[in-house]
């Protein structure tokens, strides 16, 4: 009882302490440790319990005997090597090698090579193979074959009544033992191969769900980099089937000028332990009746494990593509916003170095000279003098009083807070008012201003304050900078259901290279060819802004043409009505850009070159 329970100690230890290291982390390794550990101990335990009485009944036992005892107790040694050393080969050797002893003990005792207890040799590396692995399997084949040899050269036992068989009945006895015991393992084979099998099935079917389950293409690919295989993803990202894809299909819906870096990425990735990243362009088919598009893709590219060298047909890469274009565009949007703050820091640094300089001129002439007039030598100033300090005073003042109005109503254009109130007017005299207020400019200049307004002009359904404002600002720019002795003209006609009001001047003319920052805010176009950026001409920069700020509000359009030294022209055209259809106020206008190949002003150029 003492020994029953101590091999029942043993074997429950076995199973709860003794699995060695090396097979928990293998399920499957860990399973057959246990398997072989359970019967190897179980065998012991009923040759422990069948030894006594077998010994009060045999008595002494002998040689033979007692070498069949020693072969049983051997696969509780093969037990115990196991769980100290975790070698299954090594343990089923040994066990193979006690079964092996026993049936020579055996054959021996029943009749030598005519005993039919020979045909359990055969049965030893069939255990091995289904209980163990191929090793384990080869070393039992051949520890059976010398058993077999043993068997024919050791001469068989006698005078032992017991294993006294007649043939008629030792053949079926050993004969239906051995069959129960290859159909037991069979049968334990069979079901742990079925159980495999549906872990694999069900692992089959989770990848299946999670690659249905998600938007990322998944592609097996080759060391060619061709599909082997894609996920149903590729209805999603590339608009079509998965088996479209295989072979050439990808490929062949990659962007061309993104192909290398494409095929790069895979031939990178199958040589190398850390995946690859590449981004490209790719083309997805496009829906029932939709036009197909391209994307951005980012592919992830990994190598498969164990596929360094992989055969023809055989995965070496797989790969994991995503649509990054909201990404993409994301990034240009924050490319485009960075950019957008530099160039307003920048418009900022001009507007304080600009306004400072056109604030700081007229503010200097006009404390310089109050402090004149108002100092003890004013006495002995005559009437000219002061009246001429006092009218340097005013126009100063009134240059100071343009650039504040500027500012404020590019503020209130662009904040959206312009007074934007359309009604009918008569454009025609507006026109001809503006001509004989900028006629004082000119002649002071030295400018020839001419007019050229057409009578039959309708009213025009627009902000009258707004185009005030628009001709006064263009017409003053080509006076500033005309020269003494050139023209400047003002046309204004009706062209089918739009107004066009062009100023042209013969003035220095604007270098190609300024010519698409027209519009931009204190901006100052070079004067002139081979001109630096000086400033003999106050202003801020804001005069050409406004007008497209107040076109942009009555929804018109604004186009430029100018070279050096052939002048320019400046063109606006309005709606006839600018309420229709037009519920909200525009924002700045678009300025169409061109270069003159002659003068305006005189005839009409014979060509232009638009550049925006």
């Amino acid at each position: 009882m003492r020994i029953n329970s101590a091999f029942a100690s043993l074997i429950d230890a076995r199973l709860t302490g003794l699995v060695h290291d090396s097979a928990a982390g293998d399920p499957a390794e860990r399973t057959r440790h246990e398997r072989f550990l359970i019967s190897r101990l179980a065998t012991g335990a009923v040759l422990m319990a069948m030894l006594p009485p077998y010994l009060l009944w045999r008595g002494v036992p002998t040689l033979v005997e007692a070498a069949a005892a020693a072969c049983l107790m051997l696969p509780v040694v093969a037990a115990l090597l196991l769980a100290r050393t975790g070698n299954l080969t090594l343990a089923h050797g040994l066990s193979s090698a006690g079964l092996t002893g026993l049936v020579v003990c055996l054959a021996s005792l029943t009749g030598g090579p005519t005993s039919a207890a020979t045909m359990w040799l055969v049965m030893i590396p069939v255990e091995a193979l289904l209980a163990g692995s191929h090793r384990a399997a080869l070393l039992a084949a051949a520890l059976a074959m010398l058993g077999a040899l043993a068997v024919a050269v050791i001469e068989p036992a006698s005078g032992f009544g017991f294993f006294a068989w007649p043939a008629a009945l030792a053949m079926p006895v050993f004969a239906i033992t051995a069959i129960c015991h290859v159909l037991a393992l069979s049968i334990e084979h069979r079901r742990r191969e079925g159980r495999w099998s549906d872990r694999l099935q069900a692992a089959t079917l989770r990848d299946a769900l999670l690659l249905d389950a998600i938007d990322d293409l998944v592609t097996w690919h080759d060391r060619n980099g061709s599909v082997l295989k894609a996920s149903p993803a590729a209805r999603s990202l590339a608009g079509t089937t998965p088996d479209v894809l295989e072979g050439r299909g990808l490929f062949n819906r990659v962007h061309v000028s993104d192909r290398p870096a494409f095929l790069t990425a895979l031939s990178d990735a199958a040589v190398q332990a850390q995946p690859v990243t590449v981004q490209f362009r790719l083309h997805a088919a496009g829906g029932p009746g939709e036009p197909g598009r391209v994307i951005w893709a980012e592919m992830r590219a990994h190598r498969v494990p164990g596929a360094l060298r992989p055969a023809a047909g055989e995965a070496a890469v797989v790969a994991v593509t995503r649509d990054v274009s909201e990404h993409k565009r994301r990034a240009e949007e924050l490319d485009q916003a960075r950019a957008a703050a530099e160039r307003a820091d920048e418009v900022k640094s001009r507007f304080l170095a600009t306004v400072s300089h056109e604030l700081r001129t007229p503010l200097n002439a006009i404390i310089g000279f109050s402090e004149m007039l108002e100092s003890e030598s004013t006495l002995a100033l005559g009437p000219e003098r002061r009246r001429e300090y006092a009218g340097i005073i005013h126009s100063s003042g009134r240059h100071l009083l343009e650039v504040v109005n500027a500012l404020l109503d590019m503020s209130r254009i662009q904040s959206g807070n312009f007074d934007y109130a359309p009604e009918p007017f008569d454009l025609a005299g507006l026109a001809r008012g503006i001509c004989d207020l900028m006629q004082i400019r000119a002649d002071q200049g030295g400018v020839r201003l001419r007019r050229e307004i057409a009578a039959d002009l309708p009213d025009v359904t627009a902000d009258a304050r707004a185009c005030r404002q628009m001709l006064i600002n263009l017409l003053s720019n080509a006076v500033k900078f005309t020269p003494r002795g050139g023209d400047v003209v003002l046309s204004v006609r009706r062209v089918f259901d739009r107004v066009e009001m062009a100023v042209v001047d013969t003035g220095i003319g604007i270098a190609e290279a300024d010519l698409p920052r027209l519009g931009d805010p204190f901006f100052q176009a070079r004067l002139g060819v081979g001109a630096a950026y000086g400033r003999p001409h106050e202003g801020t920069g804001l005069g050409l802004s406004v007008v497209r700020g107040l076109v942009g509000l009555h929804h018109g359009e604004l186009a430029v043409e100018s070279s050096p030294s052939c002048g320019t022209r400046v063109v606006v055209t309005l709606p006839l009505d600018c309420r229709s259809g037009r519920a909200v106020p525009g924002g700045p206008a678009p300025i169409r850009t061109g270069t003159l190949a002659r003068s305006f002003v005189d005839e009409a150029p014979a060509t232009m070159r638009l550049t925006g």
